[in-house]
Order: structure tokens, then C-alpha cells, then sequence
């Protein structure tokens, strides 16, 4: 930082250099005036005035001749030394007024035009620190302080709807859903009628209150409105209705998804699955799912991006949960410290032992997901506050750092949550 203002004073410094050059060639300019111009014009008057005198016989011809010698003599005396006086001109005040206005004006100018065009943030030293390439990673210290320093931006800029949905998927990758849902709700004000923001709105606020009953469905059906193609909001839809058990309802949502969906897209085989689970418990034949070549290549192409197992509840800790409990399944890059999940999926304690699949599908931010990362860990945690932030008394476990694709992981919850 040193060295970037250390260049901003150097410029600063040869452009006031350039401008005040001329001004001060300008003002050092001064008017010559000689004394003996000026006495020469006093002697001819005085010289006229004798001659009046003399043809008005006040003097005489030796008085005139006497004060005409002395006046004659007195002029070469003066023409002999000639000094030259300068008088500042009325330029040189004014250039005065330009200097002084020229070195106040132009560095508030340039700080003033660099707030602007600039980038002031980059002067920051968190955020200095934080701006790692993409070989270095940042650290969750390192994420932590960029989302504090956005926040902190947003009080001066609260109409920046683009900021506002960084900040929201911020906080959820942090798994701070309180905060995340309020950013969200700040960025859906501004822009009630963008289908993305609001699913993802909807998302995070059902991770809160641990259901898509009630606010969380209405805000889906607003991006439902806005945008009857947006898959995200029509897979809520169908999960919504799937845990009120209105498995028809379920079924008509989840079809549309198919209906948008290029037969080869990876999550085909998932949703037709899913399908045919709500037909199964509505007392309906299961439907044909993708024929068996677009499946195969449905799942090769998502091999990289999921991984899949079971997760189990050691039994010595079965007397300390309720099976309404909610069980938190999750994976997170393999690494130090605990990261933001990469994917999650919500489950109760009465569905365990569970057989799961995260995959890209399950990310909380674009290009947050499975697929980018060679390694992670699977955790899965029973929250009895339902709350998604880990506390005190909760129960967890974690599998060891697997390659994503890997199957058959087995996870146990086995441990308490200090």
C-alpha cells in the first residue's frame, strides 16, 4: 500500500509541475517605468513655465538664462542614471489566487475520481489479504473476512441487489441461515420478480425453520410465477408438496422438471425417481424411468459429482434422540478446519439408517459443488433445535476424506458436539 501512494504523490506532484509552470513564468512578468521618462516630462514643464515667465517680464533675461542653466543642468544629471521600478501587474495577483487554488484543487480531485473509477476496496488490507488466486484457496478466516467487509459495504450501498445475493449465499455456504434468509429478503424487495433469487430465498428459509410449509411455499410459488421453467423452484414445489403428503401434487411438479430437461441431463434418472416414489406411496404403477443407454450415461457423467452411502446412528446414543429429530447430511472439501458444505440434504431421526446421495444438484452457490474438488468428507449431525449451525449436545459423525464419485460410504453418528 505504501508503494501505491508513494506513485499517487509522484503524479500528483509532476501535474501540479506542469500546471504551475506557466503561472509562475506569468507572474514573475513586471512593468518597467524609468524616473528619467518621468523627470524629462517634469523639466519641459518647468522649462515652459520660464519661458512664460520671461515673455510675461516676470524675469529677466539674466534671471531666465540663469534658471534655464540650472534646469539643463539638472537634466543631465538625471539622464545619467536611469532606474528602472516594476510594478506587479494585475496577472501576477490573480496568479497568485491559481497557484494556491491548483495545489488544494488537484489532489482532492484525484482522491475524489479514484473513490469513483477506482477501486478503493483493494486498499483494504482484509480484503488484500482474502484476494488469493485459485491455486490458494482462500481460508475460512480469510472467507469470513470478505463476507464481514461486504456487509459492511452494503450499509453504504443497500440498493445493490447483486451484493445483497453474494451476501445471502455467503452466510448459507457458512451455514448461517438467519442471516442468509435476511439477506435474501433484502435482495427479493429489490427485485421481487427474479425466479432465481426467491427459490434460493425459499431454500434457505425452510433450512431455518426446517419445513416448506407455509412462508417458504409461497415464495416458491412467486418464482414459480415469474419464471414457469425455473427447475429449482418446481423441485421445491414438488418437495413441498411431498412432505404434506400430497404425492399427486408431487408428481405434477417434478414431471414438469422432465418436460424442460434434455432426455442425456444427469439429474433425469433422480428426479424419475422420485416420481416414482410419490406414484408408489399415492397407490399408482411406477412410471418408466430413462431407458437404460441415457442412464448410463446420465450417471457416468455425474459420477464426478456425487458421492454416496449410508448414514447410521450408533446405537449406545438412540436413548438421547426423538425420531422427529432432524439428522443434517452433508459433504465438505477435505481439508482443515470446517468448511462450508459443498452439498446438503435434511432428513429425520426415524429414516435412519438412510441411504443418501449428495451431488451437485444439492450446492448452495454456482461453482460451489462436488464436481470442484478432487476430495471430501461426508458428515451427517442430529440437530434437536432443527437449527442447521452445529451447538452444543448435538450429535455427529464423519466418514474419512473420500474421492468424490465414491460410493458405499458408510457414516456413523457417534459423537457429541462440544
Amino acid at each position: 500500500m505504501i508503494t501505491f501512494w508513494f506513485i499517487v504523490g509522484l503524479l500528483i506532484a509532476v501535474t501540479l509541475l506542469v500546471l504551475l509552470l506557466p503561472l509562475l513564468r506569468k507572474g514573475s512578468s513586471s512593468i518597467p517605468t524609468t524616473h528619467s521618462e518621468v523627470n524629462l516630462s517634469v523639466y519641459r514643464d518647468q522649462l515652459r513655465e520660464l519661458d512664460a515667465d520671461l515673455a510675461g517680464g516676470i524675469l529677466n533675461e539674466v534671471q531666465y538664462q540663469n534658471a534655464r542653466s540650472d534646469l539643463e543642468s539638472r537634466v543631465l544629471e538625471d539622464s545619467g542614471t536611469t532606474e528602472i521600478a516594476t510594478t506587479p501587474s494585475t496577472d501576477s495577483r490573480w496568479g497568485a489566487a491559481s497557484i494556491a487554488a491548483l495545489v488544494i484543487s488537484v489532489p482532492l480531485l484525484a482522491i475524489f475520481l479514484y473513490s469513483i473509477l477506482g477501486t478503493p476496496a483493494g486498499l483494504n488490507p482484509q480484503i488484500q489479504t482474502a484476494a488469493v488466486d485459485e491455486s490458494h484457496p482462500a481460508t475460512p478466516e480469510q472467507f469470513e473476512a470478505m463476507v464481514t467487509w461486504l456487509a459492511e459495504q452494503l450499509k453504504a450501498d443497500p440498493d445493490n441487489v447483486e451484493g445483497w445475493v453474494m451476501l445471502a449465499r455467503s452466510y448459507a455456504m457458512l451455514e448461517r441461515y438467519k442471516d442468509a434468509s435476511a439477506a435474501y429478503s433484502r435482495a427479493v424487495a429489490l427485485q421481487p420478480n427474479n425466479a432465481a433469487v426467491l427459490a434460493d430465498y425459499a431454500d434457505t428459509l425452510a433450512m431455518l425453520k426446517q419445513t416448506l410449509q407455509g412462508e417458504p411455499e409461497k415464495i416458491v410459488q412467486q418464482a414459480i410465477k415469474a419464471d414457469p421453467e425455473n427447475l429449482k423452484a418446481l423441485s421445491l414445489a414438488g418437495s413441498a408438496a411431498f412432505e404434506r403428503k400430497d404425492y399427486q401434487g408431487a408428481i405434477k411438479w417434478w414431471q414438469k422438471i422432465l418436460d424442460f430437461l434434455p432426455s442425456d441431463s444427469p439429474v433425469v434418472a433422480a428426479i424419475s425417481a422420485s416420481i416414482n416414489e410419490a406414484r408408489e406411496l399415492a397407490g399408482l404403477p411406477s412410471a418408466a424411468v430413462a431407458s437404460p443407454s441415457n442412464r448410463a450415461s446420465t450417471e457416468s457423467k455425474a459420477t464426478n459429482g456425487s458421492v454416496s452411502g449410508t448414514i447410521r446412528l450408533d446405537p449406545a446414543f438412540k436413548a438421547r434422540v426423538a425420531d422427529t429429530d432432524t439428522v443434517f447430511i452433508f459433504a465438505r472439501a477435505a481439508g482443515g478446519g470446517r468448511k462450508p458444505p459443498l452439498a446438503v440434504m435434511r432428513k429425520t431421526v426415524k429414516e435412519l439408517p438412510f441411504e443418501f446421495t449428495l451431488d451437485d444438484s444439492m450446492s448452495m452457490a454456482p461453482g460451489f459443488n462436488i464436481s470442484s474438488v478432487t476430495n471430501v468428507i461426508v458428515g451427517a449431525r442430529i440437530s434437536k433445535s432443527g437449527n442447521a449451525t452445529s451447538s452444543s449436545k448435538d450429535l455427529e459423525g464423519f466418514s474419512k476424506p473420500v474421492k468424490t464419485g465414491q460410493k458405499d460410504i458408510v457414516v456413523t453418528i457417534d459423537s457429541e458436539v462440544e
